[in-house]
């Protein structure tokens, strides 16, 4: 965890750009979220292809699968929002 910590403390560092820690806080979450949001997708085309006949689209999520990753978003977003209430 403490080598994640001195990444993401490098990679704030080299985005600096005169940015004040807000600006580089949401600069940095959105390309955070580009990338997984990248990556996921790829993952899904990558098993659906695997998983499904050539030239056959997927099964869509059904309701259930929404809610649960629903639910999972929800609890990640508010672990990092604690990170926030973090006392140096």
């Amino acid at each position: 965890m403490d080598r994640i910590n001195r990444s993401l403390e490098s990679i704030s560092e080299d985005i600096d750009l005169g940015l004040n820690w807000r600006q580089r806080v949401l600069v940095i979450g959105g390309i955070v979220g580009a990338v997984l949001g990248v990556a996921s997708a790829y993952f899904y085309i990558r098993a659906a292809e695997e998983n499904n006949m050539e030239g056959e689209s997927p099964q869509p999520p059904e309701a259930g699968d929404a809610v649960k990753l629903g639910l999972s978003l929800l609890t990640i977003m508010r672990t990092i929002a604690e990170w926030g209430t973090r006392n140096q």
